[in-house]
């Protein structure tokens, strides 16, 4: 799995690549957003386009990212959510706690 951060108008994008899984994915997705935290980011958008697998572990970072964010009082948004993700996200009602954004200038103005 890999991740590359970047910054766009005041907002940190995290691109992830790969498959948020137990095990290294799911922990270098806790690192990247702490990472990102711990830097003064404050409004983060997870672009997830290029997952190709994400496992119940990896749904959990992603509320607990979000859970993280929030505490330190930031926002986290979703980007790009494949299908596979989407469905699981849909069956799981966790679609209803992420805001989720199909365009990325969408995603950063909405902040």
């Amino acid at each position: 799995m890999k991740i590359d951060k970047r910054e766009r108008d005041g907002v940190t994008i995290l691109d992830v690549e790969g498959k948020i899984t137990i095990g290294k994915g799911d922990i270098a997705l806790r690192e990247a957003v702490h990472k990102a935290l711990d830097e003064g980011a404050r409004k983060l958008v997870i672009r997830l386009a290029d997952v190709s697998t994400i496992d119940s572990s990896g749904v959990g970072e992603l509320v607990s990212a979000f859970t993280t964010v929030t505490n330190r009082g930031g926002k986290l948004k979703l980007l790009n959510l494949p299908p596979k993700v989407n469905d699981i996200l849909q069956i799981t009602q966790l679609i209803t706690v992420f805001e989720v954004y199909d365009n990325e200038n969408e995603a950063l103005a909405s902040f």
